[in-house]
C-alpha cells in the first residue's frame, strides 16, 4: 500500500484557513478551538477516505486550544505531520496529538506573547506613530504593508516547520533552552515596552503655590522633575498596570477611570488640559 502524503495544496490551504480563522466562533469556552478544526479540515479530507475515519480524525481536534496564534501556528504544523503519520498506520493516537497539543501552547502564549505582542507590535506602533506625525498617512500605511509582510512570512515558515519536523520540533520548544528563550524574549518585551511608555505618555501637572504678590514658591512639576523626571507618566502607567493585571479590570473600565481622574484633575487645577496628553 502506497503511502498517504498530504499535497502542498492541502497544506497551503490548512495554512491559510488557519491564518485567516484562527479565532473564528472564539469564545471563553472554546477559544481557538473552531479556528484549530478549520485548519485541519484539509489534512484529514485528504488522507481518509471513509466518512467515519474522517469524523474520528476530526474528533481529535474538538479538545479545548488557546496559544498565541503567530507562533503557535507551529503546533497546526506539526498535527498536520502527526495525522499524517497516524494515517499511514503509525503508532499515534488522539490522545498523544492532543497531549502535544496541550504540552505546547502554554509555552508558545508565553513566548509569542513577549515577542510578538510585547515586542514586535509595540516596535512596528511606535515606529507607525512617528511617521504619522502631522496627520500622515504613512504610519498606518507602513503598519498595515510590514505586519502583514512578517505575518504571513512568519506564520508560513513555521507551519512548514512544523509539519517537517513533526514531533521532534516538540523537544526543541519545550526543552531546557525553552525556559532560557522565553526569559529572555519577556526581558526584551518589557525594556521595550518601558521604553514606548517613556516615549509616548507625556502627563504633568501645572499646580503650583504662590505668594501673596504673585510670585511661585512651589512648582510642583520642576520639583517632580528634580526628583525623577516623568515620575507621573510612570505612576499612571504603573497604575494603569495593577488595575488590569492585579484587579483584572478591562482596558475600557480602565481608560473610563483616566477620563474621570483627569476630569477631576483638571476641575481643581491640578492638571492643565493643554499640558497633559
Amino acid at each position: 500500500m502506497a503511502r498517504k502524503e498530504v499535497s502542498k495544496k492541502a497544506l497551503t490551504k490548512s495554512f491559510w484557513n488557519w491564518f485567516y480563522g484562527n479565532l473564528t466562533c472564539f469564545s471563553q469556552e472554546h477559544m481557538q478551538t473552531f479556528g484549530y478544526l478549520v485548519s485541519m479540515l484539509p489534512i484529514v479530507d485528504e488522507l481518509y477516505d471513509d466518512k467515519e475515519e474522517k469524523q474520528k480524525a476530526m474528533e481529535t481536534y474538538t479538545a479545548f486550544f488557546n496559544t498565541e496564534p503567530q507562533i503557535g501556528t507551529v503546533v497546526v504544523g506539526i498535527t498536520a505531520g502527526l495525522e499524517e503519520a497516524r494515517a499511514n498506520g503509525e503508532q499515534i493516537d488522539s490522545e498523544m496529538i492532543n497531549g502535544i497539543r496541550a504540552g505546547l501552547m502554554g509555552p508558545l502564549a508565553g513566548i509569542g506573547d513577549s515577542l510578538i505582542v510585547g515586542t514586535l507590535i509595540p516596535i512596528l506602533l511606535g515606529i507607525g506613530l512617528g511617521l504619522s506625525g502631522g496627520g500622515s498617512p504613512l504610519g498606518a500605511i507602513f503598519y498595515i504593508i510590514v505586519w502583514n509582510i512578517l505575518a504571513i512570512s512568519g506564520m508560513r515558515l513555521l507551519y512548514f516547520k512544523g509539519y517537517e519536523l513533526g514531533g521532534k520540533a516538540v523537544e526543541v520548544i519545550v526543552g531546557e533552552k525553552a525556559t532560557a528563550i522565553r526569559e529572555s524574549v519577556i526581558m526584551v518585551g518589557t525594556i521595550v515596552i518601558g521604553a514606548v511608555a517613556a516615549t509616548w505618555i507625556n502627563i504633568t501637572t501645572s499646580f503650583k503655590l504662590s505668594n501673596a504678590e504673585g510670585g511661585t514658591i512651589i512648582d510642583l512639576q520642576k520639583t517632580f522633575d528634580g526628583i525623577f523626571p516623568k515620575l507621573l507618566s510612570a505612576i499612571t502607567v504603573i497604575f494603569c498596570w495593577w488595575l488590569m493585571k492585579k484587579k483584572k479590570m478591562s482596558p475600557t473600565t480602565v481608560m473610563l477611570i483616566l477620563v474621570v481622574i483627569a476630569f477631576v484633575g483638571v476641575l481643581l487645577g491640578f492638571f492643565n488640559p493643554g499640558l497633559t496628553y
